[in-house]
């Protein structure tokens, strides 16, 4: 996905934000360290690809906390990339329209959820301009599956 969005979008860096516990999920059994090391051996020599982990710093796990940071120092724009599954309940998300009102969001087709998340609320609202669904040849491997490993 990161490669992809970086084609397609001309994007310089991409940050992978590491988090200690998504909110939405089940609590990983692989310790934080262990993930942030698997997640750098994953992005090999792409180096416009950085893992961070940043809840320290904001004393946060929430998106819109990190974008606030972000964007605080820097007048950049930001694209947020997220997989389809993540689209499907993307408005119970923190702040989540202020979310979409700060980033680009870009949603990577994922593999059995296309249909449902195309039917998203958040995808019902949002224009083209903020919110672009990608369809490209998937990977099948998701940051829950990362978790377990």
């Amino acid at each position: 996905i990161s490669k992809e969005a970086k084609k397609r979008f001309n994007l310089e860096r991409i940050i992978w934000a590491i988090t200690k516990k998504n909110p939405y999920k089940a609590e990983s059994k692989t310790i934080l360290a262990k993930r942030i090391k698997y997640c750098k051996e994953i992005i090999g020599t792409n180096s416009f690809i950085k893992v961070k982990f940043y809840e320290n710093v904001i004393k946060s796990n929430k998106t819109i906390d990190l974008i606030n940071k972000i964007k605080k120092n820097n007048n950049i724009e930001i694209y947020f990339l997220i997989g389809a599954d993540n689209l499907i309940n993307f408005h119970k998300w923190h702040k989540s329209r202020s979310i979409s009102q700060k980033c680009n969001i870009l949603v990577f087709d994922r593999h059995g959820y296309k249909k449902s998340s195309l039917k998203s609320k958040t995808f019902k609202q949002l224009n083209n301009d903020v919110l672009k669904f990608i369809e490209f040849k998937k990977v099948n491997i998701s940051s829950s599956q990362l978790r377990k490993i």
